[in-house]
């Protein structure tokens, strides 16, 4: 396995939008350990594909306490959504130490295909539900910063540059 590198906003290529992956190899695999040993590296809670310059619809996902608990999913698409949450979000792509919140379905539904080249449907609410929110995004080409107000880009913006000259 390895550390890959995480792109940083504003580099343009996290504004690639993924394209559907086609078929599971062993290519795959090894790109999908390089991403949970990347995530894992940086304390995140997820990972798409996008992050690491590889734009392919893929993301990787821990939300347990304990970091245990892998799930990648291929070729993502939400299926359904209630209710409205505001969570603080953060970005492994987004530096500065940024978070602010962000409205966000509070339950969902998610179909995509699994490793083993099968479907999957899973449901979450909560982080969970954010964070499959935020990585879809990320396959889109959207930030989360992209969700706020012009006002509070500009700050987050600046934090970034204030942190890159230190």
């Amino acid at each position: 396995m390895a550390l890959l590198e995480i792109l940083k906003f504003p580099d343009p290529r996290l504004r690639t939008k993924a394209k559907p992956v086609e078929k599971v190899d062993d290519e795959l695999r090894r790109i999908v350990d390089d991403m949970y040993e990347t995530m894992y590296d940086a304390r995140g809670v997820g990972l798409a594909g996008t992050q690491v310059n590889i734009h392919k619809q893929i993301f990787t996902m821990d939300v347990s306490e304990k970091g245990d608990e892998r799930i990648c999913v291929l070729n993502p698409e939400i299926i359904h959504k209630e209710g409205i949450q505001y969570e603080a979000e953060g970005c492994l792509s987004v530096g500065g130490g940024a978070f602010d919140k962000v409205e966000r379905a509070l339950k969902l539904r998610m179909r995509g295909m699994g490793l083993d080249g099968k479907t999957i449907e899973l449901e979450a609410e909560g982080l969970m539900a954010v964070c499959i929110q935020h990585e879809i995004d990320h396959l889109n080409g959207i930030l989360f910063i992209d969700h706020l107000s012009r006002l509070k880009q500009d700050r987050i913006r600046k934090k970034i540059d204030k942190s890159n000259r230190t």
